[in-house]
């Protein structure tokens, strides 16, 4: 008989089963383990120490020093510069510039020695005619203050004291009374009025119902019957003759008896039964995390 179901194989998604590396070895944790094994063993490579740098050759990767320039001409600087400046005397029109005089400086306090002014001539010691004098007069008297805070005391402030008006109570309404009564006086007919006022329709309203409605009828009472609903027979049970049921009894209807053809499974030449070939499988793939701790 077929098996059922995918063996273990097909399940893992391998093509075939792994070998194994070793068989029977001691189990060795990841914390004991030493991190490089070849580090340690045979030797090694030995670097020689630090050499210290110094006039000689020894500090350097170079056996023999190399000079940048070899065989060059020697030239002077000071030379050079002078040349330099000759040439550059040679372009000049004429004389070399020299300024008329130098800066002069101030000798001291009220001297005008370096200004460009010069010396300021003398004054003369006569007074210039003035105006008389005229006194600018006396100071405003006043009064010493008066005690009081103004409010309820009369003569405390500097303006008069406000005489008293009447004030009637109904002075607007009177005033708002003459304005209207004036207002209609100049009046020459009713207020004017236009047949171009806006209405809802052009025509007059076909809804519109002016005769009084009729009195509103009221609904019959219909009257309760008081008596309980009694159905006309009670239900049936249902039992072996179907009594119950609203159809008879249904008539036998006599079926032959069809012998199913068994179904045979495809096989190919060989007589083997034949599967498809499956899909893609999936890997076991270990986590980045795992991979990086295991690390």
């Amino acid at each position: 008989m077929p098996q059922e179901g995918k063996s273990d194989m097909e399940r893992i998604g391998l093509f075939r089963e792994m070998g194994y590396i070793s068989i029977g070895d001691k189990y060795t944790s990841s914390y004991n383990r030493p991190f490089n094994e070849s580090a340690q063993k045979s030797k090694q490579m030995m670097p020689g120490g630090t050499k210290v740098k110094s006039a000689l050759q020894v500090g350097y990767f170079d056996s023999q020093y190399k000079r940048i320039f070899e065989k060059e001409a020697y030239s002077d600087p000071v030379k050079l510069r002078r040349q330099f400046r000759l040439q550059q005397s040679k372009k000049n029109m004429g004389k070399a510039f020299l300024p008329s005089n130098g800066e002069k400086k101030p000798s001291g306090l009220g001297s005008c020695y370096g200004t460009l002014s010069g010396p300021v001539a003398a004054m003369s010691a006569l007074q210039v005619p003035k105006k008389p004098y005229k006194s600018p007069g006396k100071n405003i008297l006043t009064n010493p203050l008066k005690m009081g805070t103004g409010y309820g005391y009369p003569n405390v402030t500097l303006s008069k004291q406000y005489p008293y008006t009447a004030d009637p109570f109904d002075r607007a309404r009177e005033i708002r009374k003459k304005e209207v009564a004036a207002h209609r006086s100049m009046l020459k007919g009713g207020a004017f009025r236009l047949n171009l006022y806006p209405k809802e329709l052009f025509d007059t309203n076909p809804y519109k119902f002016d005769k009084p409605l009729p009195p509103v009828k009221k609904p019959e009472e219909k009257k309760k019957e008081t008596q309980p609903f009694k159905p006309s027979s009670p239900a049936k049970k249902i039992g072996g003759m179907k009594s119950g049921t609203f159809d008879p009894y249904p008539s036998h209807s006599a079926d032959l008896y069809i012998v199913k053809k068994p179904k045979f499974a495809t096989t190919n030449k060989e007589g083997k039964i034949f599967h498809p070939s499956p899909g893609p499988k999936s890997m076991p793939v270990k986590s980045i995390i795992t991979a990086n701790v295991n690390k």
